[in-house]
């Protein structure tokens, strides 16, 4: 007789653990077990907990090949799911062997279990792994449609505010540093201009070399806002001018709001970097196309002529922050770099081992965003543009979206923000690029010895293929590859994926609460016209265009719940599901965890020197997985 030791572990997830009857069956290339009830002296399968059981064979069963698991489909007790979180075999000749499976199992479900170290597809060498790896990706195939959740929104007053102060007293239990340093400082314009660097949609503003010839700007118009003795001219020279264009929300029908339609400013705004190294708005152009009802606003203007410029330019910037860059660039393209990975990648692949910690949550977040966020009743959708009109705003982003658009260093560069002082997005963010980006090496590496290996594996091909296909719906233009070459290639890609579902996702989505809350700020909504000549406005005006009581109250709260952080939160690196079998990955993972850890100690330190922090790419702050 041989005797293989087996470790079960069970979830520590509330209600993970199971009074039913649980029976396992070892197959072996010399054979296999007799299916063996897993049954000590004692309760056995609580939540959190690891039991240790003996399973004994007349033979050796030669090299494991699965573990069969399964839930006595006849116990009388109500269904009482049991999430198994991984099996541990140590065999008689001393090889210890993880069956990771990290998910629910319920009553009368047997479950095949692929163990050891990581294969890609062509790799397989037993018939009995072949024929599963099969029927294994056939089913993943049918099953991965999505599921639809339902939560409860918010309603509202619809009176409006009768002063800006009032506006305080919202949420005024669930404020932060930030959030209050933003209700003190909005009106400034160096707060302004900071805010499209390291505010939450530091992805549109770029360096301008030349003025688009649609924009009205004269000389003679921003002279006074520049250095003493300056031009606009030699500033554009020096690269101290920069612009954030709207242009592709012109045109866009925006939504009726009491019968009446609202107004979308596809604005122009203009910054300058200051001797100070301070980036300052000095012109506003809220309309495309230059007329005398559209004027060019300056910082000179009325106090509250300028403040309503610059209210009109945030709330088109907050409205492609929302369907756009984050929406659409993380949540949605990780939902589809997750599918295409469920759809084709058998669980034993090293590159789901290596992803799959990455996806954890993300369908589940979106089926529940597209009713509750998203859905034509959504909170989104009290957006000036609404639902079709975001829909539209995200169809014409995708059509212009490119490959290099995503990878942060190309984008940095190609935007002329490789020297723009005070830019801490782009100082963490290409630090964690770089982190992710070595540790992907290393795994990829070891997998791929050769770019031989990559073009022969057929269902990494089919990943990015589906990728290509649904995602970008074959967009040769994008730049996107459509099949994978080398492992150099394969690097780069991976690396986009993992910082998109971590990093970028956190730079667009955690500060929501700070900058939105004050609605001053960065409104979705405005419901009066912008302003076509000047010195006509005053705070009433403010106040009237302003979202009334309850729809404050209703964009305030979307931007607290994707803001929040919750007790279950998983950070960058963290590996809780153990999936690897082989020291080298888990090897590389320790590694990976010791470089973010040094770069959070660096950010908190830098973070001290700083009146306004930024910590959204603080890896003790970015979550593993696109989760909220």
């Amino acid at each position: 007789m041989v005797q293989y030791k087996i470790e079960v572990t069970t979830g520590v997830l509330k209600s993970s653990g199971t009074w039913d009857q649980i029976y396992i069956t070892l197959f072996g290339t010399e054979g296999q077990s007799e299916r063996t009830e897993l049954d000590n002296f004692g309760t056995d399968f609580s939540t959190g907990t690891t039991g240790t059981y003996t399973l004994s064979t007349d033979l050796s069963l030669g090299k494991l090949l699965l573990f069969k698991v399964e839930k006595d489909p006849f116990f009388y007790l109500p269904e009482d799911e049991w999430y198994l979180s991984k099996i541990v075999v140590m065999t008689p000749e001393g090889e210890a062997i993880l069956f990771p499976c990290h998910r629910w199992i319920s009553r009368g479900e047997l479950v095949e279990l692929r163990g050891g170290r990581a294969l890609k597809g062509f790799e397989e060498d037993h018939p009995l792994l072949i024929e599963h790896r099969e029927k294994e990706l056939m089913l993943k195939k049918s099953v991965y449609h999505g599921i639809e959740l339902k939560i409860k929104g918010l309603l509202g007053s619809a009176e409006k505010w009768e002063s800006i102060e009032d506006m305080k007293n919202i949420f005024s239990w669930r404020k932060t540093t930030m959030s209050e340093y933003v209700t003190e400082h909005w009106k400034e314009d160096d707060f302004y201009g900071s805010q499209f660097l390291n505010g939450p949609n530091p992805n549109v503003i770029k360096r301008c070399s030349e003025l688009p010839p649609n924009f009205a700007v004269t000389e003679e118009m921003v002279k006074p806002f520049l250095e003493e003795g300056s031009s606009l001219q030699e500033e554009l020279k020096k690269g101290n001018i920069f612009l954030s264009d709207q242009k592709k929300m012109d045109g866009i029908p925006p939504r009726a709001y009491n019968g009446e339609p609202l107004h979308v400013t596809a604005g122009l705004c203009l910054f300058y970097l200051n001797p100070e190294n301070k980036l300052r708005p000095i012109a506003i152009q809220l309309l495309q196309q230059p007329s005398e009802q559209n004027p060019i606003f300056l910082p000179s203007d009325s106090e509250t002529d300028w403040l309503l410029a610059k209210m009109f330019i945030k709330n088109a910037d907050a409205m492609d922050h929302q369907a756009v860059q984050h929406l659409m660039k993380t949540h949605l393209l990780a939902e589809v770099y997750t599918v295409a990975a469920l759809r084709s990648f058998s669980v034993i692949h090293p590159l789901y081992k290596l992803l799959f910690p990455h996806f954890q949550s993300t369908l589940f977040i979106n089926t529940g965003g597209r009713s509750t966020l998203f859905g034509p009743d959504g909170a989104l959708s009290i957006s000036s543009l609404g639902y079709d009109g975001l829909t539209e705003l995200m169809r014409r982003a995708l059509s212009e979206t490119t490959y290099s658009s995503l990878c942060l260093p190309e984008d940095i560069t190609a935007r002329g923000l490789e020297s723009i002082p005070n830019f801490y997005y782009r100082d963490d963010g290409l630090k964690l690029w770089s982190i992710i980006n070595s540790f992907v090496k290393a795994v990829v590496e070891y997998y791929y010895p050769s770019d031989s290996e990559v073009c022969k594996d057929t269902e990494l091909q089919e990943w990015i293929g589906e990728i290509f296909t649904h995602g970008i719906l074959g967009n040769k233009a994008s730049g996107f590859p459509e099949s994978f070459h080398t492992a150099e290639e394969l690097t780069k890609f991976i690396t986009m994926v993992i910082f998109t579902m971590t990093g970028e996702h956190a730079a667009v989505n955690n500060g929501q609460f700070d900058n939105y809350f004050w609605m001053p700020n960065g409104s979705l909504l405005l419901r009066k016209p912008p302003p076509t000549t000047k010195g006509q406005s005053s705070m009433e005006t403010i106040l009237e265009t302003l979202p009334n009581v309850g729809d404050t109250v209703n964009i305030g709260a979307l931007s607290w719940i994707l803001s929040e952080t919750y007790t279950d939160v998983v950070p960058i690196g963290t590996c809780p599901k153990e999936r690897f079998n082989e020291p080298a990955p888990k090897q590389m993972i320790k590694e990976f965890q010791v470089e973010l850890s040094s770069l959070s100690d660096a950010i908190t330190i830098r973070n001290l020197q700083l009146e306004m922090p930024y910590s959204y790419l603080d890896p003790a702050r970015i979550e593993n997985s696109i989760a909220i």
